[in-house]
C-alpha cells in the first residue's frame, strides 16, 4: 500500500520586507544577503496573524467540504505554539468546520517537527488506510531586530493532507533519523526570539546531512544516480547549497550538476518568504514541485534539520499526475499580489506582536483581508474569527 502526500498547500502573510531595503537600513552591503544569506524578500507577520491563521488558511485552500468529512487527525507541528497545555490543532480544527470526531495534537522539536508529524501521519494510515491525517507545519521565524539572524526570519505555514494511494508523493523506508544533543540554536520559556550560534548550528546540520545520507546509503546500497533532486530544510537558501555541495565535493558529472539545477529550483519559493522553521523542507519540496524537471516515479531525497540537534532523511516518490495535484497558480499568485512595507513599517510591526501579553487586548484588523484572523486577547484566551 502506497502512502504520502495526497494534497499540500501554502500560505504566508500578504506583506513582505525587501532584503535589499533591510541592507540599505542596516548599512550592510545589500549582495550579503541576496548572496551570501541567498535570500531577496522576507515575509512580515501582522500582529492578526499566527501559526493558527495561517496554517488553517493554508488548509482551507486545498481542503474540499468532501475532504473535511473524511479527515480524522490533525497534527500541527510548530516551535512558535500559542498555549503551553493546549495544541494549536484544536483551533484550526474548529476554524475549519471539522467534526468532533477527529484526533488533534501538537508537535516540537525546532525545525525538524514537520518531518515527525509525516512519518506520525505514515504510522497512522499504514495501521488504518481509512484514516486521513492533515498535517500542518506552521512558524513565524524571529531573532530580533539589528541582530545578526535578522536577515533569516519569516513566516508562514504548509498543509499537507496523509493519506493510502495519495495523488503527489508516496512516502518510502527506510528513513534515517540522526539525534545529539547540542546547543546551537533553543528559545527559553517566556522569550519570543530565539537564542542561536549560526556558525556552529550551519556545521552541526552538515555534519548530520551527511552523516544521515551515509547511513541510508549503508541500508539501501543507493547511490546519486538513484536521486532526481535532493531537497533540504532551507532556514535561508544558501544553507541547501552548503550541505549539497558538503557532498558532491568537486564532483562535476550529469548527475552531479542535475543536482545542483533541481536544488535552485527548490530554493525559489523560500528566497521570497524566508524561514518558515517547520514549513521549510516542505515549502522547498513545493518549489521543487512547481521549478524542477521531474518525472512520475522518479525519486526525491530529503533532509530535515531542526536545531538542538534532530534530523533525518528519507525519500519520497513522484506519482502519476502529481503535476495537477495541487494548485501551482494559487500558490505562486499569493506570493506575486503581496504587498511591499518598508523598514519603518516592518519594524513597527515587530514590535507589535502579542508576544507574552496577558492583559486583554483588541487587534486592529483594517489591515488584514485574510479570511481567518486573530481579533486579540480576552481573560487571557486567543480570539479568532473567520470571514
Amino acid at each position: 500500500m502506497k502512502i504520502g502526500i495526497d494534497k499540500i498547500g501554502f500560505n504566508t502573510s500578504s506583506y513582505y520586507l525587501d532584503l535589499t531595503d533591510l541592507a540599505n537600513a542596516r548599512g550592510v552591503d545589500p549582495n550579503k544577503y541576496l548572496i551570501g544569506i541567498g535570500q531577496e524578500k522576507q515575509a512580515v507577520v501582522l500582529p492578526t496573524q499566527d501559526i493558527v491563521t495561517m496554517g488553517t488558511m493554508a488548509a482551507d485552500q486545498m481542503l474540499t467540504d468532501a475532504d473535511r468529512q473524511t479527515i480524522t487527525t490533525v497534527i500541527v507541528a510548530t516551535e512558535s505554539g500559542i498555549d503551553n497545555s493546549k495544541a494549536s490543532a484544536i483551533y484550526v480544527k474548529t476554524l475549519l468546520g471539522l467534526g468532533d470526531f477527529v484526533r488533534t495534537i501538537e508537535f516540537k522539536e525546532a525545525c525538524y517537527a514537520g518531518t515527525a508529524a509525516i512519518q506520525a501521519a505514515k504510522g497512522l494510515v499504514s495501521a488504518n488506510p481509512e484514516e486521513h491525517v492533515l498535517v500542518i507545519a506552521a512558524d513565524i521565524a524571529r531573532y530580533g531586530l539589528n541582530t545578526p539572524g535578522e536577515v533569516t526570519q519569516g513566516g508562514g505555514a504548509v498543509a499537507m493532507l496523509v493519506t493510502a494511494n495519495p495523488r503527489i508523493l508516496s512516502i518510502e523506508g527506510p528513513s534515517v533519523p540522526i539525534t545529539r544533543d547540542v546547543m546551537d540554536f533553543w528559545r527559553p520559556l517566556g522569550k519570543t526570539e530565539a537564542i542561536v550560534d549560526g556558525k556552529y548550528s550551519t556545521n552541526v546540520y552538515i555534519e548530520m546531512f551527511l552523516e544521515a545520507f551515509k547511513r541510508y546509503q549503508e541500508l539501501t546500497d543507493d547511490d546519486l544516480t538513484d536521486f532526481t533532486a535532493l531537497a533540504f530544510h532551507l532556514p535561508f537558501t544558501k544553507m541547501g547549497k552548503k550541505a549539497l555541495e558538503a557532498l558532491l565535493g568537486d564532483e562535476d558529472s550529469l548527475i552531479a550538476e542535475k543536482l545542483r539545477a533541481q536544488l535552485t529550483a527548490s530554493q525559489i519559493l523560500n528566497r521570497k518568504v524566508g524561514n518558515l522553521y517547520t514549513g521549510s523542507l516542505y515549502l522547498s519540496l513545493i518549489s521543487l514541485l512547481i521549478n524542477g524537471e521531474l518525472a512520475a516515479g522518479e525519486k526525491i531525497g530529503l533532509f530535515s534539520y531542526g536545531s538542538g540537534a534532530e534530523g533525518e532523511f528519507y525519500t519520497v516518490t513522484l506519482q502519476a499526475g502529481f503535476e495537477t495535484a495541487f494548485d501551482k497558480d494559487l500558490i505562486e499568485s499569493n506570493l506575486e499580489t503581496r504587498t511591499k512595507i518598508s523598514v519603518a513599517e516592518y519594524e513597527a510591526i515587530f514590535n507589535s506582536q502579542l508576544g507574552m501579553n496577558s492583559e486583554d487586548i483588541e487587534l486592529n484588523l483594517d489591515n488584514d483581508i485574510s479570511k481567518f484572523r486573530l481579533t486579540g486577547i480576552q481573560n487571557q484566551k486567543r480570539i479568532y474569527t473567520k470571514k
